[in-house]
């Protein structure tokens, strides 16, 4: 869970300074991704997923791979916005509050506790 909570800190810490915002999207971006390919990659679905038909089974693995890129794009959204700070804030800021949503969803199935063990 230090991985969760140095995430949260990147975010607090971009809301004060815009400094740190490109920072934090390019760090959040890559960690939600590689958090969710871990999950596609080496996690079985369970409980829910697995007992009610074919749709929800269909819909986790979709919604990961949604994660995925999203965590991609938050991360070159970062890059995006670290060449022009001034002009760019406001969209990074969106987009990294929009990103809480996608790293709530990753962190509920486990994501960053498979970082740990591989």
């Amino acid at each position: 869970m230090a991985i969760l909570s140095d995430i949260v800190g990147l975010i607090s810490g971009a809301c004060t300074d815009r400094k740190n915002l490109p920072r934090a999207l390019i760090s959040c971006g890559v960690l939600k991704a590689a958090a969710a390919l871990c999950l596609l990659l080496f996690k079985a679905p369970g409980g829910i997923f697995l007992h009610h038909g074919r749709g929800l089974l269909y819909l986790y693995f979709a919604v990961l791979i949604a994660v995925v890129v999203f965590g991609i794009m938050e991360a070159l959204v970062g890059v995006w916005v670290s060449g022009e700070l001034d002009g760019r804030h406001a969209v990074g800021k969106t987009v990294l509050w929009v990103s809480i949503l996608p790293l709530v969803f990753v962190a509920a199935l486990g994501g960053f506790g498979i970082l740990y063990r591989t």
